[in-house]
């Protein structure tokens, strides 16, 4: 009722921080059903690499060795983790007795660079080729205000789409580490 710019500009970035985190978590794990986006976890054609817990240096190698066993070239390869994750690779020695040297160091896996998401579920490791992963959007943001649905409280309920879709150009640029415990 007594709303501003600065209100309008808050609840508008809001929106778009929400819907960034749901099309960040859809690309990893949509389902491909009820108006989503398959997720590459569902990508038929990525490796998967059974971990034990976080993973160990002798694991992270072995998701490394699916790629370039597949012939995928390796132009922007990183590691995508959660913040466990991150957590358990810094405290984990790469082997028995080597005094101290982690599996991450320096925001490294074995010389790979590494990004930390909270949208990743716990325990798993995405290793790839980024660069063939492509996110589509379509129309831009889409804010709509329905000032009926809650008509009889003076409330305004706003809503915010986004047309959005995943390509992977080369699944086998990909491999996925699970915990399947």
């Amino acid at each position: 009722l007594q709303s501003s710019i600065g209100v309008e500009a808050m609840i508008r970035e809001d929106l778009t921080k929400v819907l960034g985190l749901e099309i960040d978590r859809a690309a990893l794990y949509g389902t491909g059903t009820a108006n989503q986006p398959l997720g590459l976890s569902g990508i038929s054609g990525i490796a998967s690499v059974e971990l034990s817990e976080y993973g160990t240096f002798e694991e992270m190698v072995a998701l490394e060795t699916a790629i370039f066993s597949a012939n995928a070239d390796g132009n922007a390869l990183k590691y995508l983790f959660n913040t466990a994750t991150r957590g358990a690779l810094k405290t984990t020695q790469k082997a028995p007795g080597t005094n101290g040297v982690m599996v991450l160091e320096g925001g490294e896996v074995n010389g790979y660079q590494t990004v930390t998401s909270n949208q990743v579920a716990a325990k798993d490791i995405f290793f790839g080729d980024w660069s063939q992963f492509v996110i589509g959007l379509w129309g831009g943001l889409d804010l709509m205000t329905d000032p009926y649905a809650g008509a009889t409280s003076g409330n305004v309920r706003v809503i915010a789409l986004q047309s959005v879709d995943f390509v992977v150009k080369q699944p086998t640029a990909f491999a996925l580490g699970q915990d399947l415990a």
